[in-house]
C-alpha cells in the first residue's frame, strides 16, 4: 500500500517510524513532514488544509490510504471532500466526518453531546455576545477557579483559568467582545473547574467497534511543578499508575461506549481516533475535553507501546474487518521528554543546529519541529520527543533524561519533572 501521513509533528513522526515497520506498506508520503520522517519516507511541502492540493499528491502518488494527524483538514472536512470527490471516494482515510470532528472543533457541540448522552464531565454554559450579562451571573454563581474555553479551536490557546471573579468576567468580555480569539471565541463555554489527576484515554474505531490504547499523561506547563505558560505539551508517560483495568473498565463504561454509542444514535461517521482528555475526580472519571485525532507528545509515548501492525488496523477499518484485528501492548512503560527552543511557548528562533543525535542507542527520537537532511535544525518551539521504555517510569525517565542530556543546541529547554505526581 502507499500511505499518504498529513501532518509535520512528533505525532506524525511517530506514526511515520510505526507505519514503516509495516509489510502492507510500500511507499510512505509524509506531507509536509519533518527531518525525522524524511529518513522513513519522502516528505512533500503542501499545505495540507488546501484540499485540492492534498487530492493532486493522492492521485500523483496513487496514494491508497491517508491518515490525518492534526485537528484542523479535520473540522475542515478532508473527510466529506473526499468522500464527495469521484476520483478520491475509494481511497480509505482515517480520520472522522465533519459532523464527528465537531467534538473537538466546538466545545459547545461536544459539552451538548455529553449532556445528550449522559456522559460525566463539569457544569458548564455557553454564552456569546447575546447573552454575556447571564454569563457574568453564571461566573457568580460559581466556586473558585473558573474556566473559560473558546468554542471553536484556538491552537491550543483557548482554554483560561482564574482565580478570581472580576478577572473571570473580564477575560469572558475580552474573549467574546473583543474578539481575543477571533472567531474562535464569539462563543464561549464557562464550566466548573474540576479539581484531581488528569489523564488521557485513545480509542481507534470504525464507528461501530473501538479498541482502546494505552492510557498516557502529558504535562502542559512549561515550568518544573505545573508551572508557567501552557504549551502544546512538555513530556508524557504511559501507562498512568493509576488507570488499572478496574478503572479503564469503569471508563470504557460510562465514556467509551456512550460516546460511540451517541455518534451512532446521532447518525455522524466516525472512523479513526477518539482522544478522550479526562480528570479523576476521587476516582470518578469525567471528560475535560474530546480531541478527534491522537494527542502530541501521547502519541510518542502510546504508539511505542503497541505490538501490533498498525497499518492493518488501519485496513481493517476501511475493509470491514476491524472487530476480527487483534491489539496487542507491550508491558513496558514509556517516557517521552520534550526539548523545546528557548522562549518557548512565546518566541523563539529557528535553525539553530542540532548535535548529538547520532548518539542515542537507548532511546527513540521522534522529530517535532526539525528541517534538514545531513544538518538537521530547529524549525519550532518543541524542537524533539525523546522516547524511552523501562520496566519501571523511574528506569523509562532515567533513560530518556541521560539520553536528553546528549543532544544539544542553542537553548535548549526540557522539563526534568515529567511524571513528578505519579
Amino acid at each position: 500500500m502507499n500511505i499518504l501521513i498529513l501532518g509535520s509533528g512528533g505525532r506524525e513522526h511517530a506514526f511515520a517510524w510505526k507505519i514503516a515497520q509495516s509489510s502492507s506498506c510500500n511507499k510512505l508520503i509524509i506531507a509536509p513532514g519533518n527531518a525525522g520522517t524524511n529518513q522513513l519516507g519522502t516528505n512533500i511541502d503542501i499545505n495540507i488544509n488546501d484540499f485540492d492540493a492534498v487530492k493532486d499528491l493522492v492521485l500523483s502518488y496513487e496514494i491508497d490510504m491517508v491518515l490525518v494527524g492534526p485537528e484542523a483538514p479535520l473540522v475542515n472536512g478532508i473527510y466529506d471532500f473526499f468522500q464527495q470527490d469521484e476520483k478520491l471516494s475509494s481511497i480509505s482515510l482515517i480520520g472522522p466526518s465533519a459532523a464527528g470532528a465537531r467534538l473537538e472543533g466546538s466545545k459547545h457541540f461536544a459539552k451538548e453531546f455529553m449532556q445528550r448522552h449522559n456522559i460525566p464531565t463539569a457544569k458548564h454554559k455557553t454564552f456569546t455576545k447575546e447573552n454575556i450579562n447571564e454569563g457574568y451571573e453564571f461566573i457568580d454563581s460559581l466556586p473558585s477557579p473558573y474556566v473559560l474555553k473558546a468554542d471553536g479551536l484556538a491552537a491550543g490557546k483557548g482554554v483560561m483559568i482564574l482565580e478570581n471573579v472580576d478577572e473571570a468576567k473580564k477575560e469572558l468580555k475580552s474573549m467574546i467582545i473583543d474578539k481575543k480569539f477571533g472567531e474562535a471565541s464569539s462563543k464561549v463555554v464557562v464550566e466548573e473547574f474540576l479539581k484531581g489527576i488528569e489523564l488521557s484515554v485513545f480509542i481507534i474505531t470504525d464507528g461501530t467497534t473501538y479498541k482502546i490504547l494505552p492510557s498516557a499523561k502529558d504535562y502542559k506547563r512549561i515550568g518544573e511543578g505545573d508551572t508557567g505558560l501552557n504549551t502544546g505539551g512538555m513530556g508524557a508517560v504511559s501507562p498512568v499508575p493509576f488507570a488499572d483495568r478496574f478503572y479503564i473498565e469503569k471508563v470504557e463504561r460510562e465514556i467509551i461506549k456512550p460516546t460511540i454509542d451517541g455518534l451512532k444514535k446521532d447518525n455522524i461517521k466516525y472512523k479513526g481516533f477518539i482522544f478522550f482528555g479526562l480528570i479523576n475526580v476521587n476516582g470518578q472519571p469525567k471528560v475535560i475535553e474530546y480531541n478527534v485525532r491522537m494527542g502530541d507528545p501521547e502519541t510518542e509515548a502510546v504508539i511505542p507501546r503497541i505490538k501490533s501492525d498498525l497499518l492493518n488496523l488501519f485496513k481493517g477499518i476501511d475493509d470491514g474487518t476491524f472487530s476480527e484485528k487483534d491489539l496487542h501492548i507491550v508491558d513496558d512503560i514509556t517516557a517521552t521528554i520534550m526539548l523545546v527552543s528557548a522562549g518557548y511557548p512565546n518566541d523563539y528562533k529557528k535553525g539553530k543546529v542540532i548535535n548529538g543525535l547520532e548518539d542515542i542507542t537507548d532511546s527513540l527520537l521522534f522529530h517535532s519541529g526539525t528541517i534538514g537532511d545531513s544538518n538537521i535544525k530547529t524549525n519550532g518551539g518543541r524542537v524533539i520527543a525523546i522516547t524511552a521504555y523501562g520496566n519501571t517510569l523511574e528506569e523509562a525517565k532515567e533513560t530518556a533524561y541521560k539520553d536528553a542530556e546528549k543532544i544539544n543546541f542553542e537553548g535548549k529547554q526540557y522539563r526534568g519533572d515529567i511524571g513528578f505526581d505519579l
